[in-house]
């Protein structure tokens, strides 16, 4: 399926934005999709088909550097996390016109769905009807069994200290090419349980007090973020209505994993849709 590709300038970056043809059903429901730290948003076009066919009109974000979105990360790149978080907000505000007063859901996936928790924490949920988080957790090394945690623990900071001493994560074998800022940020995560400051608010608390309904969902064979994590996670979410979800290769007729899911994500889509329609 082809969509259309726009573009978002943000300073001295720019985002690509994937909009694919309205579904049958025009005015109904509206997904926008952030992706994994180094995932391209055309790996999502399958599961944005899916999402197509149970009724959603589907949009796609490039996260900053990767695929669309210009220029790659290098010793230039200073942005982070609350950067990324400000991007969030910026492409609902471009869409805005376009979706008018739809139901509007933000999809994430691993880093995607970190920087959409953080827009909703800096909001308050504000213009969003709830938000969906696939292959998701901190990757806190508490969270994991003691032997891989530690080794979780050193992996992190170790990409971490190499970005720093690089002036940018050039990608090898994990996260494609990345800006230190969001590298050091995610690091953070890993070792402290919790995310830094992106917003420049309390963030723990922000999020305490979210009420915006909330999917969370872990993936079988999901190594880089097992279901503890992403319990881990929700336990955050204190105030708000979360339904959480296991998906299964029973479920999705293909062997799982932390990627793998979004090319056979046919079922996925339909308990998203089943989620949708009690907001």
């Amino acid at each position: 399926m082809e969509y259309e590709q726009q573009y978002l300038d943000r300073g001295e970056d720019r985002l690509g934005l994937q909009i694919y043809p309205e579904p049958d059903a025009a005015g109904g429901r509206a997904v926008v999709i952030w992706p994994a730290m180094g995932v391209r948003a055309r790996f999502y076009r399958p599961f944005a088909a899916d999402l197509r066919d149970a009724g959603f009109a589907v949009h796609v974000v490039d996260l900053r550097g990767t695929g669309a979105s210009t220029p790659p990360a290098s010793r230039a790149s200073r942005y982070g996390y609350s950067d990324l978080v400000g991007d969030v907000a910026a492409v609902q505000e471009v869409l805005k016109p376009r979706l008018g007063e739809r139901p509007t859901l933000l999809v994430g996936h691993s880093l995607g769905a970190h920087i959409c928790l953080l827009h909703l924490a800096s909001t308050g949920g504000a213009n969003v009807a709830g938000l969906v988080v696939v292959a998701a957790g901190l990757a806190y090394w508490r969270t994991y069994p003691p032997a891989r945690g530690a080794v979780t623990l050193a992996q992190t900071q170790a990409v971490a200290g190499i970005a720093t001493l690089l002036g940018f994560w050039p990608g090898w074998g994990f996260g494609g090419r990345q800006a230190r800022g969001v590298v050091k940020d995610w690091a953070y995560t890993a070792r402290h349980g919790r995310y830094p400051s992106a917003t420049g608010a309390d963030v723990e608390t922000a999020l305490a007090g979210l009420r915006t309904p909330v999917l969370a969902v872990s993936v079988q064979g999901d190594s880089y973020a097992p279901a503890p994590g992403l319990d881990y996670l929700c336990g955050k979410l204190a105030s708000a209505p979360v339904e959480r979800v296991h998906y299964t290769n029973a479920q999705a007729g293909a062997s799982l994993n932390h990627f793998t899911w979004a090319r056979a994500g046919g079922a996925l889509a339909h308990r998203i849709a089943e989620f949708t329609n009690k907001l």
